[in-house]
């Protein structure tokens, strides 16, 4: 239970940075929506993530590792679909923002 609750703060966290640092991350909603963002994502990543990474593990290994970034990139742009308060525009910021959230989880100690 706690690691769902690290998880949706890590979550809030990431979209709260990549808002403030990432030029083409607008979050044009009220802070309530940030939460609900972040506990979203926090929810996809313990819940869904590790099945994703159990399906797609052959392909990962073929990939290096790569795979991966491409499977968080389509978590986040399912949530950027998901809540229309969260605009990410393109791929680069969409990348940027991947970053972001994989760096908070790691330091966060959820990875």
């Amino acid at each position: 239970m706690t690691k769902l609750i690290f998880q949706a703060a890590g979550g809030t966290l990431s979209f709260w940075l990549a808002d403030r640092f990432v030029p083409g991350v607008n979050f044009v909603g009220g802070i309530q929506y940030l939460f609900f963002t972040g506990a979203l994502l926090g929810a996809v990543n313990f819940f869904i993530k590790p099945v994703l990474k159990a399906i797609t593990l052959p392909l990962r290994i073929l990939t290096l590792g790569l795979l991966g970034i491409v499977i968080n990139m389509a978590i986040i742009w399912f949530i950027d679909i998901a809540f229309p308060e969260l605009i990410i525009q393109g791929v680069v910021a969409l990348f940027l923002t991947t970053i972001i959230a994989w760096l908070v989880s790691f330091f966060l100690g959820l990875h």
